[in-house]
C-alpha cells in the first residue's frame, strides 16, 4: 500500500492506495464516529457497497444509492442527500463516505460541507478519473448553465482508493481517467508523460495503475498545497478544461466522459499552445496516442458561437475575458487571455482539422 499526505490548509489528510482496502474500512478511518452513511450510485453498489460495509465495525452505518451518471451531480440528489441524513439521525460527530467516481465524490462532499453548516466526509474513489477530484477540496454541483457552478472547497478527512474497484471499469472510464493524468504529466512531469505516451491502455496492469495514481495524486496535492482556493498556480490544473466543460454543458451531462472531452480540450490547448508559444509541444504524438487508444475525436457539429459563449462560463473568466491554461512546454503551465475573435478563429480551425483527420483516419 501507498499514502501519501495532502498538507492542505484546513487539515492535512492521508491518501491510502493499494488493493483489499474496501475491506478493512475501519482500519484507515482517522477517528471514531456517531454513525456512518455511505453515499454510492447503482453500478458501484452492486459490487462493492456490502464490502465496505463488512468493513467498518461501527453499529451506525446507513446507505443511500443515487442513480448513476453525471445527471445526478444536481440540486435535487444534494438535497436528497440531506433528507436521508436527517432520517438518519447524523450529527456533528458522524461521517459521510463518498464510494464512486467523481460525481458521487462531488455530489456527497457538498453535502458533507453544508450539512450542519460541515461534518466529516471520506472518498473512496472507484474510478481512475476520480484521483484527481477526490483530491484537493473541490465539491459540487452542476447548474443547467454550467458544470460546477454550485460548490465549495471542503477537504476530506482521507482518502481510500482501493484500487480492485478499478478492474470493474470498461474501456471508456479507463480512457476518461487516463485523460486526466496525460494532464497531469503535461503540467509537471515529463518522465510521467513518457511512460504514458509508451502505453497502451488495453494491458494495463495493477502495478503501473498504483504508480501513475500515486504519482497523479502526487502531482495534484503538491499544487493543492500552494493554492488550495484557485487564486493562482491551481488554475493550471484546468489544462483541457475550458474547452471539455463547455462541450460537455452544450452536448448534454454524460454524452461523453469528461476525460474524453478534457483530451479534445488538450488538444485545442496545444494547437493555441504551438501558435503562441512553440513549435516543439508534442500534438501530434498525444493526437497517435488518444487515437490508437480509441479516444473519439471527431468533434460534434456545434456553432463556435456558442461554444465561446459556454466558454464565457468557464471560472477562470475574468470580466468576459476568457484565460486559457496553455504550455510553453512540458511541465511549463501559463495563461493566456485571448479575445473573442481570435479564439472563434480558433475554435473554427480547430474543429475542420480534427474532422478532417478523423475522415482520413
Amino acid at each position: 500500500m501507498n499514502e501519501t499526505q495532502v498538507n492542505a490548509a484546513a487539515h492535512p489528510y492521508p491518501v491510502y492506495i493499494g488493493e483489499n482496502l474496501r475491506h478493512h474500512t475501519s482500519d484507515y478511518l482517522p477517528k471514531d464516529y456517531a454513525s456512518i452513511l455511505i453515499v454510492s450510485d447503482e453500478s458501484v453498489s452492486n459490487y462493492y457497497l456490502s464490502d465496505v460495509m463488512a468493513g467498518l465495525s461501527q453499529e451506525n452505518v446507513f446507505s443511500h444509492t443515487i442513480p448513476a451518471g453525471e445527471q445526478s451531480k444536481n440540486i435535487n440528489t444534494f438535497y436528497q442527500l440531506h433528507t436521508k441524513a436527517i432520517e438518519c439521525g447524523l450529527d456533528r460527530k458522524s461521517l459521510i463516505i463518498a464510494l464512486g467516481g467523481g460525481v458521487v465524490g462531488d455530489v456527497t462532499g457538498f453535502t458533507a460541507a453544508t450539512y450542519m453548516r460541515g461534518i466529516d466526509f471520506i472518498q473512496m474513489p472507484t474510478t481512475i478519473l476520480a484521483h484527481d477530484s477526490s483530491v484537493g477540496g473541490k465539491v459540487a454541483i452542476n447548474h443547467e448553465h454550467g458544470k460546477n457552478m454550485i460548490g465549495n472547497f471542503y477537504a476530506p478527512a482521507a482518502v481510500i482508493y482501493d484500487v480492485q474497484t478499478l478492474y470493474t471499469l470498461n474501456a471508456k472510464e479507463i480512457r476518461s481517467g487516463y485523460a486526466e493524468l496525460l494532464k497531469e504529466a503535461l503540467l509537471a512531469d515529463k518522465n510521467l508523460y513518457e511512460d504514458l505516451i509508451a502505453m497502451d491502455l488495453n494491458s494495463l496492469d495493477s502495478q503501473k495503475l498504483i504508480q501513475h495514481l500515486t504519482k497523479g495524486i502526487e502531482i495534484k496535492a503538491g499544487i493543492v498545497e500552494v493554492d488550495e482556493q484557485e487564486a493562482g498556480i491551481r488554475k493550471h490544473l484546468n489544462l483541457g478544461h475550458t474547452l471539455g466543460h463547455a462541450l460537455e454543458s452544450l452536448l448534454g451531462y454524460g454524452a461523453w466522459t469528461h476525460g474524453e472531452l478534457v483530451a479534445i480540450g488538450m488538444l485545442f490547448a496545444l494547437k493555441i499552445s504551438e501558435d503562441n508559444y512553440s513549435a516543439e509541444l508534442p500534438f501530434e504524438e498525444i493526437y497517435t496516442w488518444l487515437r490508437n487508444n480509441g479516444y473519439p475525436l471527431q468533434l460534434p457539429n456545434i456553432d463556435p458561437e456558442m461554444i465561446l459563449a459556454k466558454m464565457k462560463n468557464d471560472k477562470k473568466t475574468l470580466n468576459q475575458k476568457i484565460q486559457l491554461v496553455l504550455l510553453r512546454g512540458i511541465g511549463q503551465p501559463t495563461l493566456l487571455e485571448i479575445n473573442d475573435e481570435q479564439l472563434l478563429t480558433y475554435i473554427s480551425d480547430f474543429q475542420v482539422e480534427m474532422n478532417q483527420r478523423s475522415k482520413e483516419g
